[in-house]
């Protein structure tokens, strides 16, 4: 179906423009939302009246995304959540996860607004991009920790992950037995031999 585009729509082009798309794009979504029309005569007629004007509403728009999403951009959301020791989530974070956590700090983001290619499953810190406009879009922080702390030193650079496998192997070393340099291979060391020793005397 051929159409003209009421605003910039990424990867298909800005207003004004008339492009091809398949029938159910077209009906189920940009009719709909009005981002588009149909492209035949009344309608192109229609557009080039209107063109200055929604030009001008989409250039007002668009300042105001501005002004929004220098507040929004760089907000950095913690969301505390239990994870396994490999650090894979029980569960996930989601869109309405990044939302809520944007609306604890002040901003009021649409859902639709929320660009998340797939949920996030692990402890760290994520980009995740909010499109306040078709030519306007910023990027939030997702700070994923299993607690407050944790979070804290995610935020300053630290790899929470990487620091706990540290630690683990280093207690596994610790629990390591000693091992006597000056020992032949497969020597019994002295020490229990000498246990044994007063073990069959007893």
């Amino acid at each position: 179906m051929d159409i003209i585009l009421l605003e910039r729509i990424e990867k298909l082009g800005t207003i004004g423009d008339v492009v091809t798309v398949k029938d159910g794009y077209a009906r189920n979504f940009l009719l709909p939302q009005k981002k588009a029309l149909r492209a035949n005569d009344a309608n192109r007629k229609v557009f080039e009246a209107n063109r200055d004007r929604l030009e001008k509403e989409n250039a007002d728009r668009r300042s105001d995304a501005e002004k929004a999403g220098e507040k929004v951009a760089g907000t950095e959301i913690v969301l505390i959540r239990a994870s396994s020791n490999s650090g894979q989530l029980y569960g996930s974070v989601n869109v309405r996860d990044i939302v809520a956590g944007l609306e604890e700090k002040g901003h009021q983001i649409d859902k639709r607004q929320v660009i998340m290619g797939s949920p996030i499953k692990t402890l760290g810190v994520f980009d995740v991009t909010v499109a306040l406009h078709p030519e306007v879009r910023v990027t939030v922080k997702a700070n994923v920790a299993r607690s407050d702390d944790e979070a804290e030193l995610q935020s300053k650079g630290v790899d929470v992950m990487a620091q706990m496998f540290e630690e683990e192997r280093a207690e596994s070393e610790g629990f390591t037995e000693a091992v006597d340099p000056n020992a032949e291979p497969g020597e019994i060391p002295e020490e229990l031999l000498q246990g044994a020793e007063e073990d069959s005397e007893a």
